[in-house]
């Protein structure tokens, strides 16, 4: 069984269902989509609230952990990524962040030529509908009112919601009305990729329409390696129920299989440093050692406060409440069910002389960990709150040259003393905010760290222990200029060094973006598409970004 399309993409995630519907829809062009997982139907994946469980659940996760990290207390932390159609966007945390423009100017700077900010808000416009208020809109100029993707606030029903707003401005950070829009930095709502009431994955905002095309189909099976024949991608080499068949490529071989996958693939087909796939046996057709380098993630702690008002989260944790809780995102579509409970959040400079933000919040009111487990027993709230731009950097292998092996992921976490500086900073700025008035209704006693974790010593033995990943790995297909050795694409996404391949997710960043990754994921999508059509890119943006005007003297606002 042959089987022949244009295109040939592998992964039906965040980036790979954009391609597939861009690619398609002016019918030209046929498109076959590879993805290992499944359907994405059923409640632990379209209930938002039903987060925790799709990620720690093997039918939808590939299930890799990381090698223990020497600098955490040689925990092996997890690392999931969605198998499943809408790949990660089917199982995240359905935070919608853009990115600061900061970061996407610094791509540029390192070689990502036509990646920087202004080239990249045309097509976070185009990706999405923001839907605000109760209409479509969000700052004028600034956000998308027709694309796939839908994007929403909260309800933000709980006080503790605005309390913790409310505690940003009071320690002087400042309010942003929309960090996606014009100014990131300050203290808002969070928003969400959700729409009426459900998960609004990738593969609901493109796959699946695409899929109704003639010219688009989804083979499942497990991409063993990319088919290259005198330096050429021609195919893609497939496991299908235990049989291996090729899937034949007319014009291009698109990799977006994820972080971990992405560079796995290249180095199984012959892509990487030489030396490594010599070790397994593996041809080498190109010499790239910036294969699998550059891996990079955000790293987060859980800091927990009791709440003295029985308003939390933690009455809803019995099994009658959830089930009143189903029920209602069931049949109405409404309710607690239709959140990530997500709803505000804050994005700020950890001290003076740091141009834009480097720390951010994910506020909760409840005090459980991000997986579902280990729920504090008492109603509490808790920020999640991580440094941005950590300067360690770690890598992603082959454990043999078994396409069905797990990949070693080492991230080399907290390997710098910048990283400890910014997380007990991060925690002490926490702190600060919780002891803030707009808490004073609410606030209890600390739950973690604890109020006798006080010194630098007693916190970096808190963050061993406790650091978690935000889950936003990315950074090991770097992009860069062509005659970079340490690059693995160009800034049009193409493979250096072997023609009509490609790879367009998460692991051509050349840098770790602000906030949650998927989507900038997406809008690496919607923009490799247009390269890979020969299209024009869309004009760049002539709207100027909110820096704040004192941050060489202050971390905060000067009026505060």
């Amino acid at each position: 069984m042959t089987m022949q399309a244009d295109f040939v993409i592998i992964g039906a995630g965040s980036a790979g269902s954009a391609m597939a519907s861009r690619l398609s829809e002016d019918g030209k062009h046929s498109v076959i989509v590879i993805e290992h997982g499944g359907s994405d139907f059923g409640p632990f994946i379209q209930m938002p609230a039903a987060l925790s469980y799709p990620m720690n659940m093997s039918h939808y996760d590939w299930g890799y952990t990381t090698e223990p990290e020497p600098n955490l207390n040689n925990r092996r932390l997890a690392a999931p990524r969605g198998k499943v159609i809408g790949g990660s966007s089917s199982i995240n945390g359905m935070v919608f962040v853009r990115g600061h423009a900061g970061d996407f100017n610094h791509w540029a700077e390192q070689g990502a030529n036509g990646w920087s900010f202004a080239d990249v808000l045309p097509y976070f416009k185009r990706m999405e509908t923001s839907h605000q208020g109760g209409g479509i809109g969000g700052e004028e100029g600034w956000r998308g009112t027709d694309g796939p993707l839908h994007v929403r606030r909260g309800t933000a029903v709980n006080p503790l919601f605005q309390a913790f707003i409310d505690a940003g401005e009071q320690a002087g950070y400042g309010v942003t009305q929309d960090y996606n829009g014009s100014r990131q930095e300050g203290f808002g709502l969070m928003e969400q990729t959700i729409h009426k009431g459900q998960r609004w994955s990738a593969a609901e905002a493109y796959l699946k329409p695409a899929l109704k095309r003639q010219n688009v189909s989804l083979v499942r099976g497990l991409a063993r390696r990319v088919v290259i024949e005198n330096h050429r991608a021609t195919g893609v080499e497939l496991e299908i129920k235990g049989s291996i068949q090729v899937v034949k490529a007319a014009r291009e071989v698109i990799i977006a299989a994820s972080a971990f996958n992405s560079p796995k693939l290249l180095m199984l087909s012959g892509i990487g440093p030489a030396a490594h796939l010599a070790e397994h046996g593996i041809d080498v057709v190109a010499d790239r050692p910036g294969v699998g380098t550059n891996l990079q993630d955000h790293l987060e702690l859980y800091i927990q406060q009791e709440c003295i008002q029985p308003i939390t989260l933690y009455s809803k944790l019995n099994l009658f409440s959830k089930a009143l809780i189903g029920a209602q995102w069931l049949f109405l579509r409404r309710g607690l069910g239709t959140s990530n409970q997500f709803e505000a959040c804050g994005f700020i400079r950890s001290q003076a002389g740091v141009p834009y933000p480097d720390i951010q919040f994910h506020f909760l009111p409840g005090a459980i960990r991000y997986d579902g487990k280990a729920a504090a027993p008492m109603h509490g709230f808790q920020a999640h709150v991580g440094p941005m731009r950590s300067p360690s950097r770690g890598a992603v292998t082959l454990r043999s040259g078994d396409a069905r092996e797990a990949p070693v992921i080492r991230f080399n976490y907290m390997s710098h003393e910048q990283d400890w500086q910014d997380f007990r900073r991060s925690i002490r700025i926490t702190r600060e905010i919780f002891a803030q008035a707009a808490f004073d209704p609410f606030r209890g006693q600390e739950i973690q760290p604890g109020a006798n974790v006080q010194s630098d010593d007693e916190l970096d033995a808190f963050i061993r222990e406790h650091a978690e990943s935000a889950y936003h790995p990315c950074g090991t297909c770097r992009m860069g200029r062509a005659d970079d050795p340490t690059a693995v694409v160009d800034p049009e996404t193409r493979v250096i060094g072997v023609d009509g391949l490609r790879v367009a997710d998460s692991s051509i960043f050349p840098r770790v973006t602000n906030g949650n990754l998927n989507g900038p994921s997406i809008m690496t999508g919607e923009k490799a598409a247009d390269h890979i059509l020969g299209h024009t890119p869309l004009a760049p943006s002539n709207l100027e970004p909110w820096t704040n005007p004192d941050w060489e003297t202050t971390d905060r606002l000067k009026q505060a």
